[in-house]
């Protein structure tokens, strides 16, 4: 598959570049793009919920009633769990919901999530490009000018750029990150992906390793 690389201008600039057949032309497996967004979601949750038993609620250990005669339950203290105000049964406790996924599992999500993005011609190729001073005006016009400033985009660089960064983070619907760093979640949660050339290079150089 055949993309004409643009510039920040949304101009043509006469260069196409050819899509990596293995990265974005595989046959999609959800299962595994499935198994991959849920290790990514579970790993953000900080796994702080807590609640407080009957042995942690403050309260009175005094018995309640006596114990036969009484015409119900045996209740025991006022932190019984039956009463308002008691402790909470099987309540939620601190725990790490990471889960780990096999290396080849999360390479294959990744080429599943791109292929789904060239078969719905969601990608964009732009020639390498930086921002001088930290503009939000100016990303927006690179925006602009790819027609993707309507859309939730990704874009994908191929190193460290603080001014690009720092353009586009008051932005809501849009997300700038290291090629390197790609994930399938990002890739699907996006509308649209706007990789460079050499972003490009570095994404068939990992998932080709």
């Amino acid at each position: 598959m055949e993309i004409s690389v643009l510039n920040i201008n949304g101009q043509e600039t006469g260069r196409k570049v050819t899509l990596n057949e293995s990265v974005f032309g595989i046959e999609p497996n959800d299962h595994v793009l499935y198994l991959d967004v849920k290790q990514y979601l579970a790993n953000q949750r900080q796994g702080t919920h807590k609640s407080k038993e009957r042995s942690e609620v403050s309260g009175s250990t005094r018995k309640l009633g006596r114990q036969k005669g009484g015409g119900g339950a045996r209740r025991g203290d006022i932190n019984s769990p039956v009463l308002v105000g008691g402790g909470r049964v099987f309540g939620p406790k601190p725990r790490d919901y990471r889960f780990k996924l096999n290396k080849k599992v999360k390479v294959l999500a990744r080429k599943s999530a791109l292929s789904y993005k060239a078969l719905e011609s969601a990608i964009v190729v732009v020639e390498d490009f930086d921002i001088e001073v930290p503009k939000t005006k100016d990303f927006v016009n690179i925006a602009k000018n790819l027609k993707v400033d309507n859309k939730k985009a990704l874009y994908l660089l191929p190193e460290i750029k603080k001014n690009v960064y720092l353009s586009a983070r008051n932005l809501q619907r849009t997300e700038v990150m290291l090629a390197s760093s790609l994930n399938a979640y990002k890739v699907l949660n996006a509308d649209v992906l706007v990789i460079t050339e050499n972003s490009l290079k570095s994404i068939d150089e990992i998932l080709n390793k």
